[in-house]
C-alpha cells in the first residue's frame, strides 16, 4: 500500500503564494505519475496538475497554467505544489494522487486513472 500525506494548506489573502506537499510512503513502484486535484463546495473534483517522476515532465490545468507549480524531490519522496498569485476561486479542498502508470494511454486529467489519495489539504483565498 501507499499512504499520501499533504500539507501545507491555510488561509490567506488574494495574491499571495502557499506551497502544498505531499509526502508518499509505504510500497513504491518503478514508474509513477503524481497529480494535485481540488474539490471546492459544490463542485466536482478537479485537475490541478501533475508529473512524471521519473522524467519531470508536468501537466497543468489552464486555470492555473503560469500561478502553480508542481516538483518533486527524489530524496525525500516528496511532491510540492506551489501556489503564487492565488485567487479566491482557488479556494477548495487540494488532493494529491499517485498513479502507478499501468494503463496504457494515461491522461493526466483522468481522476479515475489514479491508484492513491491522500486525505487533503483546505486551502482558502480571500478576496
Amino acid at each position: 500500500q501507499v499512504q499520501l500525506v499533504e500539507s501545507g494548506g491555510g488561509l490567506v489573502q488574494a495574491g499571495d503564494s502557499l506551497r502544498l506537499s505531499c509526502a508518499a510512503s509505504g510500497r513504491t513502484f518503478s514508474s509513477t505519475a503524481m497529480g494535485w486535484f481540488r474539490q471546492a463546495p459544490g463542485k466536482e473534483r478537479e485537475f490541478v496538475a501533475a508529473i512524471i517522476w521519473s522524467s519531470g515532465s508536468t501537466y497543468y490545468a489552464d486555470s492555473v497554467k503560469g500561478r502553480f507549480t508542481i516538483s518533486r524531490d527524489n530524496a525525500k519522496n516528496t511532491v510540492y505544489l506551489q501556489m503564487n498569485s492565488l485567487k479566491p476561486e482557488d479556494t477548495a479542498v487540494y488532493y494529491c494522487a499517485l498513479d502507478r502508470l499501468t494503463r496504457p494511454g494515461w491522461v493526466p486529467a483522468t481522476i479515475t486513472q489514479y491508484d492513491y489519495w491522500g486525505q487533503g489539504t483546505q486551502v482558502t483565498v480571500s478576496s
